[in-house]
């Protein structure tokens, strides 16, 4: 597969890891999510992110989904690696880029306080997994604790050649956005991709200071891509109105504590891609009331743009 770089665009959708009831890995719903992301429209997938449950994986399991999704699909595939250690991070980079694989994400250990600690990891990565591997940093303070400064973001696009991609999830983090640009457009800092994500929750807004598309894993995906084609095309007045149909569904998948995950499987069992909404342990499924306000969101919604409709 064609490796990522900094000018990599579009919708590189987060795929669910898809389990039987039982926890085990469902490798057929998982070729079926592939055909699924391939006829949306989006243009790579990202596997073992935060909301493929990664932690739960084994070395093995996690190089077997790789395994099985670059047999299905003809898309690029960006991997989650995080790992306490660089040793077990280059284990499975080494086996995933062997495979295929178009780059690596890597999230900040949580234990990184001070700019200069956040430079040096992300230097010691890039040393350590290799020239030939691209490395998206995954920005997302909310969940890791760890802030990055658009300097610090600066520093380590200037000092680590193999990081190409920002994954953006800062909030708020518009403003960073626009800074990152900035600083590109006045020669001091060379450009990364940037691709946001919180589950599209500020894409339309994200798209318009600059953004290069989505990485992020809503139950649509098809209002992803039509979010950054329409506002690629200058068409920011119906991207607007479609991203406002869809809104109230994002915002109710977009709660944490596991529940976003919950309402994500849920609504693509509902939609014939998942043969169950399971969540491998330690996880939640929904409640009764939670399952019926999910189902009138999708009511509501499919009023609203009738391609939805179940």
């Amino acid at each position: 597969m064609k490796p990522i770089t900094r000018t990599t665009r579009g919708v590189y959708a987060i795929a669910p890891t898809p389990f039987h009831a039982d926890g085990t890995l469902d490798l057929d719903s998982l070729r079926r999510l592939v055909d699924f992301y391939e006829q949306a429209g989006v243009d790579g997938l990202t596997l073992l992110g935060q909301m493929g449950e990664a932690p739960k994986l084994t070395h093995i399991e996690s190089v077997k989904i790789v395994e099985t999704v670059l047999a299905r699909a003809r898309l690029p595939i960006v991997v989650g690696v995080s790992a306490p250690g660089l040793g077990s991070m280059k284990a499975l980079t080494d086996d995933v880029m062997s495979l295929g694989a178009s780059g690596v994400m890597v999230s900040p250990p949580n234990t990184l306080r001070t700019d200069d600690q956040i430079v040096g990891y992300y230097q010691q990565v890039g040393e350590g997994l290799g020239p030939d591997v691209p490395i998206v940093v995954q920005d997302y303070p909310l969940t890791f604790s760890v802030v990055m400064s658009t300097p610090v973001l600066q520093r380590i696009a200037q000092t680590v050649p193999t990081v190409v991609m920002l994954k953006h999830e800062d909030w708020p983090g518009l403003e960073k956005i626009t800074a990152l640009r900035a600083a590109h457009e006045a020669g001091d800092m060379p450009r990364l991709s940037i691709m946001c994500g919180n589950g599209g929750l500020f894409l339309d807004f994200e798209m318009q200071r600059g953004a290069d598309g989505a990485m992020t894993g809503y139950c649509y995906p098809e209002l992803l891509v039509d979010i950054v084609a329409l506002t690629t095309d200058g068409r920011t007045g119906d991207a607007h109105d479609l991203f406002d149909a869809h809104l109230p569904l994002i915002r109710y998948e977009q709660q944490q504590a596991g529940v976003g995950l919950a309402v994500r499987k849920h609504v693509m069992h509902r939609r014939g891609l998942l043969t169950s909404p399971t969540q491998r342990t330690p996880g939640r499924t929904l409640t009764d009331t939670e399952r019926a306000e999910v189902d009138l969101l999708l009511n509501r919604l499919a009023k609203r743009d009738p391609r939805t409709a179940l």
